[in-house]
């Protein structure tokens, strides 16, 4: 299926990975480098979270949240090249990394109602130019075409540490076997889900940074994309 959104001058960046692989960081990184803006998907499912949490919906009645996605209005705005998902105008910011959102947040993104819609307006953020876009099925099902594709690991003890370390900097305690095993459980979710499980795309340039810094990861990113786009002769478009 073609992205009609999409334009000969629109390069998307896919990068996947599990949790506290360095996406985000990484992805940001890469973006400021290259200029183009920053999309964290997987703050779009814990903004849903968040919002069904707020309103006291049961996460594990599909039936609920699915109302609740098509009664909420859903938009976006760019703030410092990073797109913001806005619910009902309101941006809820840091409340969405809080640890009860993170501890559903994977029952809220296996839900394929949801990830439809959410999907769909991935995709329509290429009208607001070229991206970086992060997340779990970038390069598998948002825009598996797009030829700038990467996948970021670590290992369990490098991810529980970078996580321990971004719940402390919210003044949020946590153990790091706690921390760790908590990204266990949301690693079995990811992987095990029916609907677009965290994979591997097809393409993509595997990289382990367990031992990189931000910024060494993301040049070793931006090497390969300039080198894939020498290849090419030009930056491709990330079609879906």
């Amino acid at each position: 299926m073609s992205n009609p959104s999409t334009t000969d001058n629109v390069v998307v960046v896919a990068v996947d990975g599990p949790a506290a692989s360095g996406k985000s960081t990484v992805s940001r990184a890469l973006a400021r480098m290259l200029g183009y803006n920053y999309v964290d998907t997987g703050a779009m499912y814990r903004a849903i979270t968040w919002k069904a949490l707020e309103e006291g919906i049961d996460v594990e009645d599909p039936i609920a949240v699915i109302a609740m996605i098509h009664r909420i209005k859903i938009t976006f705005e760019i703030v410092d090249h990073q797109a913001r998902m806005l619910i009902d105008g309101f941006y809820p910011g840091d409340a969405v990394r809080k640890p009860h959102v993170t501890e559903k947040v994977s029952t809220i993104a296996a839900m394929p109602e949801v990830r439809h819609v959410l999907v769909q307006h991935q995709r329509s953020l290429t009208k607001l130019g070229s991206l970086v876009m992060e997340g779990r099925d970038i390069g598998t099902v948002v825009f598996p075409n797009t030829p700038y594709k990467f996948y970021l690991e670590a290992s369990p003890e490098v991810r529980a540490r970078r996580r321990k370390r971004d719940l402390e900097a919210m003044k949020i305690d946590a153990s790091q076997e706690g921390v760790k095993e908590s990204l266990q459980r949301r690693d079995k979710k990811d992987t095990g889900r029916s609907t677009s499980p965290l994979q591997i795309a097809l393409g993509a340039t595997v990289i382990e940074n367990s031992n990189l810094s931000v910024e060494e990861n993301a040049k070793v990113l931006l090497d390969h994309i300039r080198q894939q786009g020498q290849r090419r002769g030009s930056f491709g478009v990330g079609g879906a």
